[in-house]
């Protein structure tokens, strides 16, 4: 009998169980669930994690190019679906699973399923932003709908009488997951809609898994918060959940508190707003009603100075002063034009042949005409001798012309 054993290396023994876990048909593709633990994201992108269930647990590797088509964040706690193979990392013997792609337990189907529906509504328009309504400043009341017991109708209810504390509040208690919920969240949804005193809705609940919030992704509640004529706040689940009802409502809130802030304002910075717009709005009248005042005042004075009985009081004034100035004139051209006439007067009197004979001449006539030269005289005939006062009829002895200079 031979008793020599084959002597391997770590390193050969490693390679080996590597080899035959590599060609075991069995290890390749398969499919394996549990809850992840100890998950860690490398700066290499890779994620390593362990995965077990209530008796075992495996190490998990997921290199960078197959987590990046992973469609959710995963973390420490989740029940996940890996794909992928069996192996050994040689350098440490360590056996583990490396993954292919991940999917959450039980969400794989419903969430292509969500997708599917998310496309097709897209295609339909009922997420365009140009539908949806805005909110109203101050609701007259506020429809919620949600489960009737349970913290989110506390929660609700409480905030938003904090915050406005005679608000009007109409509940409408539906299931909010089960086989029940689409029916009840669409009928009261509906029924909502047509109470006169409910200005806004709030559709919400509590966190949970994808299969607890399904019913929040079903076709008939999409279609039911699209045909709201009231603004619907979708809050459901925690800020991290989306679902089909986040993307059709008017708005989505991140959780049912802030839903609440979200619909109604706080009623103290509600009356300050109204104090401060009061204040603003007696200021705008008291600038204009000093402005139009200035402006009457000025048309007032225009109409004082532009009165027919002003306006002729001044063009009497005024006429007064032209007569005078007139008068003053006149009165000054008058004594100029006197005295020039006194003085052309005088002169032409001086000038006359009265005047002339007055002064001591003598003048001529012959046949009643002036002689104004001894060649103009007949000798032959008579002639007269005028003076100023009289004159002589005279008859020529003897002639004779004196020579002129």
């Amino acid at each position: 009998m031979n008793t020599r054993r084959l002597t391997l290396s770590v390193e050969e023994l490693n390679e080996y169980v590597r080899r035959s876990l590599a060609g075991d048909p069995m290890l390749h593709g398969i499919r394996i669930r549990g809850e992840i633990s100890n998950f860690k994201r490398h700066v290499s992108g890779h994620w390593y994690f362990s995965l077990k269930d209530s008796q075992s647990a495996i190490n998990c590797a997921m290199f960078r190019v197959a987590a990046a088509t992973v469609g959710f964040r995963p973390k420490d706690g989740d029940q996940v679906v890996l794909t992928g193979n069996v192996g050994l990392y040689t350098k440490t013997g360590a056996y583990q699973f490396y993954a292919d792609a991940m999917e959450q337990e039980g969400v794989g189907e419903l969430y292509l399923r969500m997708e599917a529906l998310k496309q097709q509504l897209t295609r339909e328009g009922l997420f365009d932003a140009s539908l949806k309504k805005p909110l109203p400043l101050l609701p007259k009341g506020v429809g919620i709908i949600t489960s009737g017991t349970g913290a989110v109708i506390h929660d609700i209810t409480r905030i938003i009488w904090r915050r406005f504390p005679a608000m009007p509040l109409f509940l409408y208690p539906v299931a909010v997951q089960g086989q029940s919920a689409v029916e009840q969240i669409s009928r009261a949804l509906s029924v909502m809609d047509q109470v006169a005193g409910v200005d806004v809705i709030i559709l919400g609940r509590g966190g949970g898994s994808m299969e607890d919030l399904w019913c929040f992704n079903d076709e008939k509640v999409a279609r039911a918060i699209a045909a709201c004529q009231r603004p619907v706040i979708s809050a459901v689940g925690h800020e991290t959940d989306f679902t089909i009802a986040d993307f059709v409502a008017d708005v989505r809130a991140a959780t049912p508190s802030a839903a609440a802030e979200i619909a109604v304002p706080e009623q103290a910075e509600l009356f300050a707003d109204c104090n401060a717009f009061w204040m603003r709005i007696q200021r705008s009248a008291q600038t204009a009603l000093a402005t139009q005042r200035a402006h009457l005042t000025a048309i007032q004075e225009r109409l004082k100075a532009n009165r027919p009985q002003t306006m002729l009081a001044a063009i009497a004034i005024r006429t007064q002063e032209l007569i005078a100035r007139m008068n003053l004139l006149a009165t000054g051209s008058l004594a100029t034009k006197e005295h020039l006439l006194s003085q052309l007067s005088l002169r032409i009197h001086s000038a006359s042949p009265d005047g002339t004979l007055k002064r001591g001449y003598a003048m001529v006539l012959q046949n009643e005409l002036p002689v104004q030269s001894i060649e103009l005289l007949d000798s032959a005939k008579p002639f007269s001798v005028v003076f100023h006062d009289g004159r002589i009829l005279a008859k020529a002895l003897q002639t004779a012309k004196e020579e002129t200079p």
